[in-house]
């Protein structure tokens, strides 16, 4: 009997632990929500970074979940997507550009964020050594670059006078790098005219606007609003026959003149890291924020061509490549 009664215990213990067993919890998928003010139809920012995460081992569907929200311009969509991936507790952001990581910090200050910013100064981070708080990611250095960038175009292009710079009206961004260039003019020996773009202005106007103020060259400030445009600045400059300059290559891919900055798509590939540390363990405020230590200048010689241009020797020396 004794050992019939403990058999029997045992059946009974075997039963009750076996449901127990099957509804442990199983392990969840981390989720990475990615905010853009951008649209869909220019997504190489996240097949970038999806490259990245994919060289650290992070298959999407298998053990990560990526989901991204565009503004499609919009930045009080922008903010409304910020608040929608705040609700759905995602485990890291990915914030492309200032303004969408401005719409992130608004909304959450434990879920981590990564960002690729202009300049990571504006509220966002503690110090670049030690951030401090929910932000870290990587800086594209504008303040520090913008200056440099208009004087490659002066070097490629002699005896300029007047150089447009196409900006967001009203972008914080912009306005501090306008104010640089102001600050950096003289002694560029040129002066810089502000050209607004956006919603609601007419491109071709602005470039009949910058033709008529005796503009000789253009420059354009990156911004997601702004690059969709970039084959129509392209296009429009070369019926103006205005040289231009881009802080980004893919400009120079569009048919502008020249760019002179950082590589993006090695940029958002580097985002990856951050978000594998932090799915890791790590946490954000001890994330040093990084800056990049390589900037590439590219040529486009078919556009020098159209415009009818030599580009002087020292600049196609110092240039990482030339598009012909």
């Amino acid at each position: 009997m004794t050992r019939l009664a403990a058999l029997l215990a045992l059946l009974l213990i075997a039963a009750f632990a076996a449901p127990w067993a099957v509804a442990q919890p199983v392990s969840r998928m981390p989720r990475v929500g990615v905010l853009s003010l951008g649209s869909p139809e220019h997504p190489q920012f996240l097949d970038d970074f999806r490259q990245g995460m994919r060289a650290l081992g992070w298959t999407e569907g298998s053990n990560v979940s990526i989901e991204a929200l565009f503004a499609n311009g919009d930045p009080r969509r922008m903010s409304a997507n910020a608040a929608e991936l705040a609700a759905a507790k995602v485990d890291v952001i990915v914030a492309f550009a200032t303004l969408a990581t401005q719409a992130a910090h608004q909304v959450t200050s434990t879920i981590p964020i990564v960002t690729s910013t202009g300049d990571p100064n504006y509220g966002l981070v503690a110090s670049l050594a030690r951030p401090g708080g929910n932000v870290t990611g990587l800086s594209v250095m504008w303040p520090d670059l913008v200056a440099k960038q208009v004087e490659m175009l002066t070097q490629a292009v002699p005896r300029l006078s007047k150089i447009g710079v196409l900006l967001q009206p009203g972008h914080a961004p912009h306005v501090q790098l306008m104010t640089e260039l102001e600050r950096a003019a003289p002694t560029l020996g040129v002066e810089v005219l502000p050209v607004a773009v956006g919603a609601g202005r007419d491109l071709q106007q602005r470039f009949d606007d910058l033709s008529a103020a005796g503009a000789d060259a253009y420059f354009v400030l990156t911004e997601p609003r702004t690059d969709p445009m970039r084959d129509d600045i392209a296009a429009l400059a070369l019926r103006h026959h205005l040289p231009g300059a881009a802080q980004q290559r893919q400009y120079v891919d569009a048919g502008v003149l020249l760019s002179y900055g950082v590589n993006f798509s090695a940029l958002h590939r580097r985002l990856a890291v951050y978000v594998d540390k932090i799915l890791k363990g790590a946490k954000p405020a001890d994330l040093p924020v990084e800056q990049p230590t390589r900037f590439e200048l590219v040529v486009n010689l078919k556009t020098a061509a159209a415009l009818d241009l030599t580009i002087p020797p020292s600049i196609l020396a110092r240039a990482d490549e030339v598009i012909e």
